[in-house]
């Protein structure tokens, strides 16, 4: 039997990214199906997935004592490689091909509107909570209230504003909670907030911000959307790159 392991353990390991490429496409296959018999679609697949995920990079870092969760398995180190940021950008600008121009224009002031008052209400709650736990200092503030934006405004914000490691870890933290109660809950609430159409979604997409929240979210509630909201809350993470180390900044720094 070990003779037999060890040579399919040194492929996979060798081709590290197509063993990553199909431990993924495992999970997901499990999570929709979990998600289909379980829960009749209510929980969408891609939260569970999101879960799984949360929990193997746990068991992982536990298992290696290392910093990069199930990737510092020498077998699965592909993930670290397919969950970097150059996969991660690629699947938001494939997602964005999806939107047709018209509607998109057709958004016009509202969807600008959208994206100024999601970016800023976003900081401005995340760094009223950072306060009352304790974090007084405008750096702390504006960093975790950047994770509130989402989780790649946050560290983005933190790096320029030389935020500690601890706070940083906070607005990641902050970040996939959101993004987690995004995903989760939006097809509950869809009927209620009219979310039935492109405009919505580009609207819900600029107020949200969390791309893979607002994705998953209008996945489960009509696949069809998905390219409008995630369009929108794209540009969410770019202004609050831009905004949270400059603008946020200094009025958080003024007012503290």
């Amino acid at each position: 039997m070990m003779e037999l392991i060890e040579p399919l353990h040194d492929v996979l390991t060798k081709y590290s990214l197509v063993t990553a490429f199909a431990v993924i496409g495992g999970t997901v296959w499990i999570s929709y199906f979990v998600s289909d018999r379980l829960t009749q679609g209510r929980l969408h697949g891609s939260a569970i997935a999101i879960l799984i995920g949360l929990l193997m990079a746990y068991i992982g870092g536990i298992r290696t004592g290392g910093d990069e969760g199930i990737a510092d398995i020498e077998l699965l180190s592909g993930i670290g490689v397919m969950g970097g940021a150059m996969f991660r950008d690629f699947a938001i600008v494939a997602t964005a091909f999806g939107v047709r121009m018209d509607e998109f224009r057709r958004t016009g002031v509202s969807g600008i509107v959208s994206l100024l008052v999601g970016v800023l209400l976003s900081f401005a709650v995340g760094a009223c909570v950072a306060y009352a736990f304790g974090y007084r200092d405008a750096v702390s503030m504006t960093t975790i209230g950047g994770g509130a934006a989402t989780y790649i405004v946050g560290p983005v914000t933190g790096s320029a504003l030389g935020a500690s490691s601890e706070v940083m870890a906070l607005s990641v933290a902050a970040g996939l909670i959101k993004s987690i109660l995004v995903m989760t809950t939006t097809p509950f609430v869809a009927h209620l907030i009219g979310l039935d159409n492109p405009r919505s979604a580009l609207i819900f997409g600029g107020l949200m911000g969390t791309t893979s929240g607002v994705a998953g979210g209008l996945a489960a509630t009509d696949p069809q959307l998905v390219p409008y909201g995630a369009m929108t809350a794209t540009f969410y993470t770019g202004l609050g790159c831009l905004l949270g180390p400059s603008v946020v900044f200094m009025v958080i720094r003024a007012i503290v």
